[in-house]
C-alpha cells in the first residue's frame, strides 16, 4: 500500500496536469521509484505520466539519462544539481512538460560523504524549483518516503503557485515526517 502522504499530493498533481493537458516524466535514486508508484497509483494516470526510470547506478545513468542534455561540469550524485540534470534528461528524452528529479542517501551515508536522510528534489518544465531534504534520521525506509513526499509536495506547490513571479525557491532543508 502507497502511504497517503505520497497519494495525497499525486492527487492533487494529477488533476492538475490533466486539466492543462500537460505531462510528467521522473529519474529518481534514491526515492526507488516511490514517485512513479504514486503519480500511477492515481486511475488515468497514462493522461499526464510518460515514464520514469530509477538512476540508483552509473550503468543505469548511461543507460536511461546520459545524452539528453549537457552535463554540468564536475557533476556527482546526490546534489542539487544531479537532481535537476536527471529531471531535465528524463523530460527530454520522454518529451515531458514537466519532470521531477531526486537524488540522495537514504542509508547508510554514500560514498561522498552526505548522511542518510540527505536528499535535492527539482522540478523542471515551464517553472524549475529545487529543494533540500535533510531528514536527520537513519531508517532507509523512512528517508525514501521523505524524499519521495518531499519531490511531490514540491510539484504542487510549482503547479498550483499563482503564474506571475517565481513560485518556489530552494526554501533550504526540509524534514518531511513520512
Amino acid at each position: 500500500m502507497i502511504p497517503s502522504i505520497l497519494t495525497d499530493p499525486a492527487r492533487r498533481v494529477a488533476a492538475e496536469l490533466t486539466r492543462r493537458g500537460e505531462s510528467v516524466a521522473v529519474a529518481e535514486g534514491s526515492a526507488g521509484g516511490l514517485i512513479s508508484a504514486a503519480l500511477l497509483s492515481v486511475p488515468g494516470a497514462s493522461a499526464y505520466y510518460l515514464g520514469g526510470v530509477v538512476v540508483y547506478t552509473a550503468d543505469a545513468h548511461r543507460a536511461w539519462v546520459a545524452g539528453a542534455v549537457e552535463v554540468p561540469p564536475g557533476l556527482r550524485g546526490a546534489t542539487e544539481d544531479f537532481a535537476v540534470y536527471v529531471a531535465r534528461s528524463a523530460a527530454v528524452k520522454l518529451g515531458a512538460t514537466w519532470a521531477v528529479g531526486e537524488a540522495g542517501a537514504a542509508g547508510p551515508p554514500n560514498p561522498y560523504g552526505d548522511p542518510s536522510g540527505h536528499a535535492w528534489v527539482a522540478v523542471t518544465g515551464p517553472v524549475a524549483a529545487s529543494r533540500h531534504v535533510l531528514t536527520g534520521v537513519d531508517d532507509r525506509e523512512q528517508n525514501m518516503v521523505a524524499f519521495a513526499a518531499a519531490a511531490l509536495e514540491l510539484f504542487v506547490e510549482v503547479l498550483e503557485a499563482p503564474a506571475t513571479g517565481s513560485p518556489v525557491a530552494d526554501s533550504g532543508p526540509s524534514s518531511p515526517d513520512p
